[in-house]
């Protein structure tokens, strides 16, 4: 995922092979750049009582991770989120957009 030419400053992204502790470790990860917010979000599901399922580790358990910054952001910290991106991306699956 490449952010670097884009005027985004909220965007969105998920990778379905990413676990909960990765996903927590990528937020923080980006939290470290100036000026940039992080937040996770969890999966949306809908469950009855009867389709109970177990807590899998292995598992995300997080639906998305929303990334945050100033428009006037300059052009290093933005080239820093899509590094620190593309190095989960190249672990773990393609970053892919909500």
């Amino acid at each position: 995922m490449q952010t670097a030419d884009q005027n985004q400053l909220y965007y969105q992204v998920y990778c379905p092979q990413l676990p909960l502790a990765v996903y927590q470790e990528v937020a923080t990860h980006l939290r470290q750049v100036e000026g940039v917010k992080t937040q996770l979000h969890p999966i949306m599901t809908q469950s009855s009582e009867s389709d109970v399922s177990e807590f899998d580790y292995l598992q995300s358990q997080v639906g998305s991770l929303s990334i945050q910054y100033h428009a006037d952001v300059d052009e290093t910290t933005r080239q820093q989120v899509d590094r620190i991106l593309a190095y989960y991306s190249d672990r773990y699956g393609v970053w892919k957009s909500v």
